[in-house]
């Protein structure tokens, strides 16, 4: 009898280990800390957050382990980790040089705390322990289209169907930010590598920290010009302003990115060609913009949709804001061929060849120069 029960006490013993050890790598529903506790930013509402505790992402990540690391930019690394059992985890854990304070860490959470779209990643909560910010979206299998844009082994993946369908479902993601959210959202810092991709290759917009939220007033100005350079607006460089128009010329940008498969300021571009949008709009105007298209799809793709990206990109990219179309306006011209669209205005350009277009930097206001091209 008193074996019987010293074996029933030891069975108890390891089932409330295994429950605890559960327990641990749960994310816990439950209010925000105060000091992220928001009553007014998203639609008038207190927003309540899922938290995770430091243990926990520690347990998850292997002690953020190197072979748990799936990426890292200017902002820090990210790590694949696995809580509530068998759900898998981007954990993107900020570095304390990034730039992005506590500012940045609350405005992504309140931001993405209320947003439901098929084109938006999803944060699913949160942690703060002492210096350490951390944020756990959603994994995605495939990563950041730069990771697949870019590199030579891996750009041959996106055939033109799959680069349409990336280009018009950030479209739609920003459509969403710009009308279709309760608030006016202006992104800032739109680029490939904040475009995720998920097992179907669905394109998800993520990172917020540089994002602001408008109400009827959809422009503003800032001395506190932060974002990647290339892919800001000349207003927004110059002098600060920035609106719903910014994020449609940095969306130019990737688009004529993704159609291109060369970056901003690519090595390969033409001798006296210094930025992408210069050399885009100096092939359309010599009407040879089929050069564009990245030799990987240029025989097999729809000639037409193409050219129709590359026109709509062209005038997300205009030189003055008020030349540049809406998202929803770039959205319908994207999703209808029979659209009529505006003849675009050349656009300005940066002298990029001293910035390094993948990093988020801080710039003060008025330091760049910015040239008009001629027009032949």
């Amino acid at each position: 009898m008193s074996c019987v029960l010293i074996l029933a006490c030891i069975a108890l013993g390891i089932c409330k280990y295994k429950a605890s050890k559960q327990k641990k790598k749960e994310i816990h529903n439950g209010p925000m800390p105060g000091y992220l506790s928001s009553s007014n930013e998203v639609g008038g509402k207190h927003v309540d957050f899922p938290f995770v505790s430091f243990e926990d992402i520690a347990t998850a990540t292997d002690n953020f382990s190197d072979s748990k690391q799936i990426g890292s930019g200017g902002f820090g690394k990210v790590y694949k980790g696995i809580l509530q059992g068998n759900t898998e985890v981007a954990i993107k854990r900020l570095s304390k040089g990034s730039g992005q304070g506590m500012e940045e860490f609350k405005n992504e959470i309140i931001l993405i705390a209320k947003l439901q779209h098929k084109n938006l990643v999803r944060l699913l909560g949160c942690c703060i322990h002492g210096d350490e910010r951390l944020l756990i979206y959603e994994y995605l299998p495939n990563k950041s289209l730069d990771a697949f844009l870019f590199d030579s082994t891996r750009q041959y993946v996106l055939d033109w169907p799959t680069r349409f369908q990336i280009i018009k479902g950030v479209a739609r993601g920003l459509l969403y930010l710009h009308q279709d959210s309760r608030l006016t959202i202006i992104h800032r810092d739109l680029k490939p590598s904040n475009i995720l991709l998920d097992s179907e290759m669905t394109p998800k917009i993520s990172d917020f920290g540089m994002a602001r939220i408008f109400g009827g007033n959809r422009q503003a100005k800032t001395t506190r010009v932060v974002g990647t350079y290339g892919y800001m607006s000349p207003e927004y460089v110059m002098g600060g302003a920035f609106s719903v128009k910014s994020d449609t010329y940095s969306f130019g940008v990737l688009l004529l990115e993704v159609v291109s498969g060369l970056k901003i300021t690519s090595p390969q571009l033409a001798v006296n060609f210094v930025g992408l949008t210069t050399y885009a709009w100096r092939l359309w105007e010599d009407g040879k913009a089929t050069e564009l298209v990245h030799s990987s799809f240029a025989e097999s793709c729809s000639l037409h949709e193409v050219l129709r990206c590359i026109h709509v990109g062209l005038l997300c990219v205009q030189d003055r804001p008020d030349d540049r179309p809406l998202m929803s306006l770039v959205t319908f011209m994207l999703e209808n061929e029979n659209a009529l669209l505006p003849a675009p205005k050349q656009p300005a350009y940066f002298a990029l060849q001293n910035f390094e277009a993948e990093k988020s930097r801080e710039y003060s206001v008025n330091t760049v120069s910015i040239t008009t091209l001629e027009g032949r």
